[in-house]
């Protein structure tokens, strides 16, 4: 089992046809977020898959912090 959890509503692949994808995840261990180009080193993005891409960080870095979150302390 991967400690990484993809983000489930990011589905963008490559402008040219090509079938390259993006992966966002994190290491639901530690907080850390991954950025995936898989099947090539570049995609080429349109300006709506861009924006899924930017909202899909956005999730990730929510969800780090809520992982690595030092809890309150109590009284």
């Amino acid at each position: 089992m991967s400690a990484y959890g993809s983000d489930p509503d990011l589905n963008v692949q490559d402008v040219t046809g090509s079938g390259t994808e993006v992966d966002v995840a994190t290491n639901l261990l530690n907080g850390n977020v991954r950025l995936s180009i898989l099947w090539t080193q570049e995609i080429l993005l349109s300006a709506d898959a861009a924006e899924q891409v930017a909202d899909a960080l956005r999730r990730a870095a929510a969800q780090s912090r809520s992982i690595t979150a030092t809890p309150e302390p109590t009284e």
